[in-house]
């Protein structure tokens, strides 16, 4: 099965993003949120295949109102769904859901962790999954964060026996199944015992569910309500599941608020079954470790004390408190022998470094304290050096003698035993040594090509984190009460937008000079030459030669093109010339290499910015693709009708096209005759509403003598089921296999030979699927020329429909053009084409 590779797409979007602050939050809500936490020593790992498909509620409700760790393991970043908001497509659409539930975490307070499969589509069964995903490496993934987390409970959202519908689903269920044992032997991937122990969760439980045509919830299962309503955050977790379900924006998630009973019902799939609470035989006091209790005693002393309109006052117990918890691992002998001889799921180590570190961030937030630190320029490229500046505020006259800041380049100390200099009401700020760029800022899992199920990872350390965890960073020292006290905080960019205010962003590291291509795909259809734009940015002070890689088959001219005297910021075009040097059908990958100061370079720069997440900054492959392709095309206007967001105009205007987008106002009123075609965009009667009111002056325009070309919709959220002249019903149906059959039920039939003549070559080399959301239900008027089926599955005819009508031609395609047109496949331009094309009478 072929899927979409790393992608060359250069987009630059309009919106701008704040990127949240370093420092954590430190009301009062979120202090006596903390200070519960610090108590219970319990954690539970929720799992399955995809962001979105996560229970945002029972997360909200574990982590804030049972208070334990809670995690999320999405085994993909969602890189093969359908993007509502945009165009952003693989690869580009997991960074941005990445980032959007990292936001919905931040909502429901659980974390987010991830395996390196990738999101390869939609799959009918766990078979086809497991074999894309490479299904050892997955699992291997799963094991080293269950080993890393630690679980008591873990949690499987979908069962293994289908109900869930989507392969993926099926699939994560039965990793989940046996990560839960293979985390627990030592003979299964042994490497990762030189950072981690072995593992045995208590127990496995499948989250039932109730939705859809589907219900798995039984009376007699074990059930939780977690409908309740915390005081605190001033909040029911119907309506924190509601916000951080909304975060999902790419996916058309946005969520009702609930409030009220809510009951949540479970299934035990492997160890003990619960009878009364989740954590039915796991104690989640500090009874669970040696010597723990003494410290659970202090603390209810001073979550008793503590005074909300005093907060600070609190400090000093708090560090007692960790130093009498640092002492417990340091100098305890009875314990010590303990941990020898303990089994290898002794748990102290782990509750220790993960209550040490919920500590010190309690003990900053009672405090006050802020502190950050902020490059001085948005971009550096690599090897030269960033210019850093850290800022730390000290409200409160608190016993804080010294502070160390410290970058990796240098160190700067504020020793000052009287705390005057470090407090009251008092912002400081330091310029640092400069530091060495020393590494791109790829996200790790796009650092290397990868295949179509799964993500190279060169350190495998890394494995499960939603971002990269070397990203650069600033560790903070204070000796607060006689205590050293060490944070670190990442390295951003801040700025003020005189419109937002103070905006935060990621650093972006690159590389000295990027390379974007003006277009992923050239598509040739004789051997003229076509001109190659390639668009530089220089991130530093450089000279050198910009040129393209040699291709057989391919005439490039000229060989290089040097330049010299370029500063940061610099951007310039260059133009090649490609030809091909024959008519035979071909097909090649172009890249540009960029030489700067010596170094090659190979990679392009992509901005995604959208207001809900962060900005990111990615740096692909300086690659597109070379099509020559036997292409007649007929008609040149096309009307185009925005969808839910796709590239299919760009494709169009490669192929020399005039596309036009269509206002409302050019709908009703305008001369629609003027165009070959009108095309509407994936989704459109989903997204745009006003489509029920033009479909009649868009039929008119059919009957008049017009072409319409409506790409696939989904079934849920039409805004008019009357779509085509004649009755047909979209349905969740789909055809995955990108390389399944195709037969000609009606090989006459003009978008089969007008302009250009389609054989079964023509589907080879599809990516990802054949299509999705195809029609049932089809009116006796229309003609159905294609029929395919998954393995296994009854042949379908609801692909593409064809019905005469008036003078004009009506089509309805659910075929995945949307994704083959932008990846350059031949066969997929020659079918598109013809739908566009009707032949004149």
């Amino acid at each position: 099965m072929k899927r979409i590779l790393p992608v060359t797409l250069v987009l630059f979007l309009v919106c701008q993003t704040a990127f949240s602050q370093t420092s954590p939050p430190s009301d009062i809500g979120t202090i006596r949120q903390n200070l519960k936490k610090l108590n219970i020593l319990g954690s539970v790992l929720y799992i399955a295949a995809h962001p979105d498909d996560e229970n945002t509620r029972l997360l909200g409700y574990l982590a804030q109102e049972k208070h334990y760790r809670t995690g999320y393991l999405s085994l993909t970043r969602g890189d093969g769904g359908q993007n509502l908001i945009g165009t952003e497509q693989g690869e580009l659409l997991g960074l941005i859901r990445t980032q959007e539930l990292l936001a919905a975490r931040r909502t429901d307070g659980a974390e987010q962790f991830f395996s390196r499969a990738n999101d390869f589509g939609f799959s009918k069964n766990p078979e086809e999954t497991l074999n894309f995903w490479d299904k050892d490496k997955v699992l291997g993934d799963m094991v080293w964060v269950i080993r890393k987390f630690r679980p008591d409970v873990m949690i499987c959202r979908f069962p293994t026996t289908g109900e869930g519908g989507h392969g993926n689903h099926t699939a994560s269920a039965i990793l989940a199944q046996e990560a839960f044992s293979a985390a627990a032997d030592p003979k299964r991937y042994p490497e990762q015992l030189k950072y981690v122990g072995v593992w045995q969760a208590k127990r496995l439980l499948w989250n039932t569910f109730n939705f859809g045509n589907t219900n798995t919830t039984s009376p007699d299962q074990f059930k939780i309500n977690v409908g309740g309503y915390n005081a605190i955050l001033g909040k029911s977790y119907g309506e924190i599941a509601a916000e951080s379900r909304s975060n999902h924006k790419t996916q058309g998630f946005g969520s009702a608020k609930q409030r009220g009973d809510a009951f949540e019902y479970f299934k035990t799939i492997l160890g003990d079954a619960p009878k009364t609470d989740l954590m039915d035989g796991v104690d989640v006091s500090w009874n669970r470790i040696p010597f723990g209790m003494p410290i659970a005693t202090q603390l209810a002393a001073i979550t008793k004390a503590f005074n909300d309109d005093e907060p600070q006052a609190s400090v000093p117990a708090l560090v007692k408190l960790l130093n009498e918890v640092d002492q417990t691992v340091a100098t305890n002998k009875a314990f010590q022998t303990v941990r020898l001889t303990e089994v290898a799921n002794s748990s102290y180590d782990y509750w220790h470094k993960q209550k040490t570190k919920e500590l010190k961030d309690l003990i900053a937030q009672c405090a006050g304290l802020w502190f950050e630190a902020y490059s001085n320029e948005p971009s550096y490229a690599l090897g030269d050096k960033i210019a850093e500046t850290a800022q730390v505020y000290t409200p409160n006259n608190l016993s804080i003698s010294s502070l160390t800041i410290n970058n990796g380049a240098t160190a700067v100390k504020v020793d000052n035993a009287d705390g005057k200099s470090l407090g009251p009401n008092k912002l400081q700020t330091f310029n640092l040594e400069p530091k060495t760029a020393d590494k791109i800022s790829q996200p790790y899992w796009l650092e290397s090509p990868h295949g179509i199920g799964s993500y190279t990872i060169n350190d495998e350390q890394k494995v499960g984190n939603p971002e990269n965890p070397d990203a650069p960073a600033v560790n903070f020292k204070f000796t607060i009460a006689g205590k050293e006290i060490a944070y670190e905080r990442r390295l951003i960019f801040k700025y003020v937008d005189p419109a937002r205010g103070e905006i935060y962003q990621p650093l972006e590291i690159a590389p000295p000079v990027t390379a974007n291509i003006a277009e992923k795909v050239y598509i040739y259809n004789n051997t003229q030459p076509q001109t190659v734009q390639v668009k530089l940015k220089s991130f530093t002070n450089a000279s050198g030669s910009i040129s393209i890689k040699p291709v057989a088959g391919w005439k490039i001219s000229p060989e290089k093109i040097d330049f010299t005297g370029k500063n940061k910021g610099d951007e310039w075009t260059v133009a090649f010339n490609v030809t091909p040097t024959s008519n035979k059908p071909n097909t090649s990958n172009l890249e540009v290499i960029a030489t700067a100061n010596g170094k090659a370079f190979s990679q392009g720069l992509l901005n995604i910015k959208y207001n809900h997440v962060p900005a990111i900054t990615i740096f692909p492959p300086a690659q597109a693709k070379l099509v020559n392709i036997d292409l007649k095309t007929a008609g040149k206007k096309i009307g185009y009708i925005a969808g839910a967001g796709d590239l299919v105009p760009d494709a169009l205007r490669e192929v020399g096209y005039d596309v036009h987008q269509l206002t409302e106002n050019e709908i009703i009123n305008g001369d629609l005759s003027v165009y070959d075609a009108i095309v509407t965009g994936v989704r459109a009667y989903n997204v745009n509403e006003r489509l029920a009111y033009e479909q009649p002056r868009l039929l008119e325009y059919v009957r008049n003598g017009g072409n319409l070309v409506v790409q696939y919709n989904n079934n849920n959220g039409l805004v008019t089921k009357q779509i085509g002249p004649y009755p047909f019903t979209v349905v969740n149906q789909r055809v995955t296999e990108e390389d399944a059959k195709i037969t000609f039920t009606d090989p006459q039939n003009a978008v089969l030979n007008y302009p250009n003549k389609i054989t079964g070559a023509d589907f080879n080399d599809w990516i990802q699927e054949r299509g999705l959301y195809f029609v049932s239900s089809i009116d006796s008027q229309y003609s159905t020329p294609l029929q395919m089926n998954d393995t296994g599955m009854e042949p379908n005819k609801g692909a593409l429909i064809v019905t005469n009508f008036g003078k004009g031609r009506f089509v309805y395609t659910s075929l995945a053009f949307f994704r083959e047109l932008p990846a350059g496949v031949p066969g997929a331009y020659r079918l598109f084409i013809n739908l566009l094309s009707k032949p004149k009478n």
